[in-house]
Parts: structure tokens; C-alpha cells; sequence
């Protein structure tokens, strides 16, 4: 692992504010927050789309929502805007090579999954800070926005974590009929596509959007062993922070996700060997839903149904005021 100060990397990445400042992106009626664009620049050159929601009344504190694999920012639009009506800064983004962050020919793009937590989150921490100084900072984690933590040199700015449906996505640990179809995805679907295409078209089997080939070769190779990310430990990941991270961290995940099972949360939570961690696996029919499985949480009619789940997260957030 490495050990510098990673607190002194806080200023590698640079924000660049859309002109004009305040450009609304989705009108919700929200009188109370403003909404508007922003552009973040990475270390590696790369210029990541953003979202900001600002509680017109000052932010107490700000959080940052590090999106799935492959989900593009405004999916978690609404969740967003909840967060910042109970008083939270909030940014969004589309990782390199998804969304309104692909500038390239997808074929061309070689961003990965490390180079997602490496270089993409950190600018984006980077760039809540200076939306809202003087402030504390926190970490909405959804699947792999919770996994790739561990690889961000300026994660002592992190206050805590909030992850949901964060695991290992460990292809053995899953329950048939998924395991099959997990498998032919990732063993064919991937390397055949990228040899093919260059890219792994996900959207047309209703996995996200379509993948840089790095990202999905990552996914592939991640999840066929224990400990996802921590499979490239020695290998392809040389310096890491997972051992370090030690902020207070609540896991949600349920019972109907094929992918964030109880067993490849806690294969997931183990790679964190010093973060508290609080696990709460919860069952949809116990809050009135049907389903919520890995994606479910942060729609808009799972909080109509359940307004107590998107509560947890203010609630966590909340601790300490």
C-alpha cells in the first residue's frame, strides 16, 4: 500500500464551472436547491460531465455519488435532489468512457475500472471541496462507486461511506439461473465483443451503458475471483489505500439482488481490512416493495413506496450534527 500523505494530493485536479454558472439540467420544481453543470478535469486529462444540486439555504454538509458500472449520473437524479432538500451540497458524474464523459470513439477510449477510482473519483472529490468549502464530505458508493474507494490517494477527506449494493459481484457466489447468465456475459459476451468491436456493447443486453474495453475486461477478470478489486493486488494494482481506509461505513444491500448477495458483500467488506463497517441486509417485502434487487433503491417510486430507505442515508449523513 502506499503510504504518503494522501491529503496533499487534494489539489492534482482542477474544476473548470460551465459558463453560465447556473444552467438548470432537469426542472423538478425544486424551489429550494439550484442545479447546474459543472465540468471536472482529471489528472489524466480527461474532462468528466458533473452535476451540482445547492441547497439555496447553504449545504451542511456535501456528498459526492459515485455511480455504478456503466450508470449514467442522472439515474440517480432524484436521489440527488432528495439529498439536497435535506440540506446536502451533492455532485453526480459520468465516469470516463460513460455518459456526457465519452469524447472519444468508445473504441478509442482506455479508460478502466482503476483508472475510475484512481483518477476519476479523486477529481471529483476534489471538485466537491471546492463547490463547498469549509464543510465536511461524504460518499454515496452504488456497486462499483463503493468498490473502487480504496484507489482514491485523497481519501482522508471522506468523512464516511454510505454503499449500496456494494459487493464483489463473485460469479461463484451468485444463485442459478444468474450465475448462468453472469457467466455467459462476462466469459463470452466481453471478450468477444471487445475483440470484435473494441468496446462491450452492455446496453444491448440491458447492463448500463456500452463500455470502454478496459472497464468491461476489468469487470470480467475482477469478478471471477475473490475479493474483486482485490484479485489485481501485486498485479495490475501495485499502491492502494484499502488497508487505510478507516472512516465509519453502513452497507445496504437486499435480499433479492442477484449480483450484491449477503456472501459477496462480506467478500467485498473484508477487502476493507481497518473501515467500520455497518452491514444492514434488508428484505423489500419488510418496507412494502416488491423488488428493489441491485438497482432498485434509488428510484423515484421505491422511495414512494418506502420513503424510510432514502431516510437512511440522511440519517447516516446526519450523524454527529
Amino acid at each position: 500500500m502506499d503510504n504518503h500523505n494522501a491529503a496533499s494530493t487534494k489539489k492534482h485536479s482542477e474544476s473548470i464551472i460551465d459558463n453560465p454558472l447556473i444552467r438548470p439540467d432537469i426542472d423538478d420544481g425544486a424551489d429550494s436547491i439550484n442545479t447546474y453543470s459543472l465540468s471536472i478535469m482529471t489528472d489524466r486529462n480527461r474532462v468528466l460531465a458533473a452535476t451540482v444540486y445547492r441547497p439555496k439555504d447553504g449545504a451542511k454538509k456535501a456528498v459526492m455519488i459515485a455511480p455504478a458500472t456503466g450508470i449514467r449520473r442522472h439515474f440517480y437524479h432524484s436521489f440527488a435532489i432528495y439529498l439536497a432538500e435535506s440540506g446536502f451540497g451533492v455532485l453526480t458524474f459520468d465516469n470516463e468512457g460513460i455518459g456526457d464523459s465519452l469524447s472519444t470513439d468508445l473504441a478509442k477510449c482506455d479508460a478502466s475500472l482503476i483508472s475510475w477510482g484512481r483518477h476519476d473519483m479523486p477529481a471529483v472529490l476534489d471538485a466537491l471541496q471546492d463547490e463547498f468549502p469549509d464543510t465536511s464530505y461524504h460518499l454515496v458508493g452504488h456497486s462499483a462507486g463503493g468498490q473502487l474507494i480504496g484507489l482514491m490517494p485523497n481519501y482522508q477527506a471522506i468523512a464516511s461511506v454510505f454503499n449500496v449494493a456494494c459487493s464483489s459481484g463473485r460469479i461463484k457466489n451468485m444463485a442459478m439461473p444468474y450465475k448462468l447468465k453472469a457467466k455467459g456475459f462476462m466469459d463470452a459476451f466481453i471478450p468477444l465483443s471487445n475483440l470484435t468491436l473494441g468496446y462491450t456493447p452492455s446496453d444491448k443486453i440491458g447492463m448500463g451503458e456500452p463500455l470502454p474495453r478496459g472497464v468491461a475486461r476489468q469487470w470480467r477478470e475482477w469478478c471471477n475471483g475473490a475479493g474483486y478489486v482485490k484479485t489485481a493486488f501485486g498485479k495490475s494494482i501495485h499502491h492502494h489505500f484499502y488497508d487505510a481506509l478507516s472512516m465509519p461505513a453502513l452497507w445496504l444491500g437486499f435480499s433479492d439482488d442477484d449480483i450484491a448477495n449477503s456472501k459477496n458483500m462480506d467478500d467485498m467488506i473484508r477487502v476493507f481490512t481497518n473501515m467500520p463497517v455497518e452491514k444492514r441486509f434488508l428484505n423489500p417485502e419488510d418496507f412494502g416493495v416488491n423488488h428493489i434487487g441491485h438497482m432498485g433503491y434509488f428510484s423515484r417510486k421505491t422511495n414512494a413506496k418506502a420513503p424510510e430507505l432514502w431516510q437512511m442515508a440522511v440519517d447516516w449523513f446526519s450523524k454527529g450534527e
